[in-house]
């Protein structure tokens, strides 16, 4: 089969060939030459077959010594396999009972070292989060590495280690009392980096510049709080920079920062204002409206009592006060009779009162006004409130903090109007009818002495 396959080949090949020959040459061969150009083309066929076939026996002799070394290599392979199991087991017993005489002769040793570990990890916190740490920086890196070290790998603490780990702990205590100065960089509210002596009051708290800062024991980074604490806090800061050496007052946060923090999260009085809303400002709106009120009356009223007791004083009656025009009605109507005089006197008195008492009604209405109004801020707050209860349920306490801030802002707001306006108009209304009591006691005294004087007339 495989000769008749070569047979048909070299056919094709030869009639390919007779057919370029015939393509190329335009004179017709004859049969003769034909004859000899087939004979020419098996013959250089022979001669490749055979530089193939020698080119494969060669490349055969190849793939077999190639063979012999991969079987070689895999010989000597399985062979150290087989040594290196066998050393590793050696090794393993070996290492057993080198564990085993290692434990033996530690001792109570072990238990040491593990509470060294756990000594180490518990104390790597707490100088972390220690404000010492921004001026003594390295403890808790190397506290951890050395726990890390003791339990990942079970290597035993040296006893450099164990020395630094005593010194550290008692460095912590007795920086614990001090007051120091040290220099380091400081990250102000707006974003800058800038080098400051800061100030260092134990583990407590960190100053600078009359301001609070704060230590990230994450980032070992200082940082000045964005919101300060009241006033009266920041002057202890500057009392405390300027001492040479007298006790002086100061405020500090025992727990490290965590009171501080939620101090200046506080709102100030401006904020809590604006969590009152639309309804707190009409509440303010409506008592600054009214205290205006109350200090124009105040003024009105002091200065008409200031005249009437002027009057009182004096025999001539003048216009420019309320006792004065009462009193006039006296001399107009010189001979009246007591039940006239009397009609004339309680007309001009009526004509004072309204004078007196003006604007005191809508102070009393605004003393009123001002809880309801607080009341429906309350109401608002609590729908918004329940609303976002609603919504999102009661998972984030603050999606509701702004209706129940809304809610309590309003009620406080309306309370602190309502209460000064009562007292006020309370005042008010005092002066108002005390002065108007002096009008009806002169204008009785002045009926009493017409009743007198026609009685005696009459008399004579």
């Amino acid at each position: 089969m495989k000769l008749l396959t070569k047979k048909i080949v070299t056919l094709f090949a030869v009639g390919f060939m007779a057919t370029a020959v015939q393509a190329n040459d335009d004179k017709a061969l004859d049969l003769d030459a034909l004859l000899q150009q087939l004979e020419q083309g098996k013959f250089a066929q022979n001669q490749q077959n055979v530089a193939r076939e020698k080119e494969f026996a060669q490349k055969r002799a190849e793939q077999d010594a190639m063979l012999r070394q991969a079987t070689a290599e895999r010989d000597n392979a399985l062979k150290l396999s087989e040594q290196l199991e066998t050393r590793f087991e050696e090794n393993e017993f070996k290492l057993a009972d080198l564990n085993e005489a290692m434990n033996k002769r530690l001792g109570s040793l072990k238990e040491l070292f593990g509470v060294l570990q756990q000594v180490a990890g518990d104390t790597k916190s707490k100088f972390q989060n220690s404000i010492i740490s921004a001026q003594i920086t390295g403890r808790a890196e190397f506290l951890d590495d050395l726990a890390q070290s003791m339990g990942a790998s079970s290597k035993l603490a040296s006893i450099a280690e164990i020395e630094r780990v005593w010194f550290e702990m008692q460095r912590e205590m007795t920086e614990s009392g001090k007051v120091t100065l040290f220099n380091t960089p400081v990250i102000e509210a707006g974003g800058n980096k800038v080098n400051k002596d800061v100030l260092r009051v134990g583990p407590f708290a960190l100053a600078a510049d009359g301001k609070y800062l704060d230590y990230n024991g994450t980032t070992g980074s200082v940082a000045e709080l964005i919101r300060q604490p009241a006033p009266r806090f920041g002057n202890t800061i500057t009392d405390l920079e300027q001492s040479s050496g007298e006790l002086v007052q100061f405020g500090l946060d025992p727990t490290g920062g965590s009171i501080l923090k939620l101090l200046v999260q506080a709102p100030s009085l401006k904020e809590r204002v604006e969590q009152g809303g639309t309804v707190g400002y009409i509440i303010l709106a409506v008592g600054a409206v009214g205290l205006i009120i109350a200090i124009w009356r105040f003024i009105v009223l002091g200065i008409e009592g200031a005249k009437v007791k002027r009057q009182l004083k004096s025999k001539t009656f003048k216009k420019n006060n309320a006792l004065g025009r009462v009193m006039r009605a006296r001399d107009e109507y010189p001979d009246a009779d007591t039940e006239a005089l009397e009609l004339h006197l309680t007309e001009a008195i009526l004509g004072e009162v309204p004078k007196l008492g003006r604007f005191l009604q809508i102070i009393k209405v605004m003393s009123v006004v001002a809880p309801l109004m607080g009341l429906l801020g309350t109401v608002s707050g609590m729908i918004n409130t329940f609303q976002a209860i609603t919504l999102f349920g009661t998972g984030d306490p603050k999606l509701m903090a702004g209706g129940i801030s809304t809610a309590l802002v309003t009620t406080v707001l309306g309370l602190v109007v309502a209460i000064p306006m009562t007292l006020l108009y309370a005042m008010l209304n005092t002066r108002s009818k005390n002065i108007v009591y002096i009008l009806q006691e002169q204008a009785a005294g002045v009926i009493a002495e017409r009743a007198e004087a026609q009685n005696s007339g009459k008399k004579a």
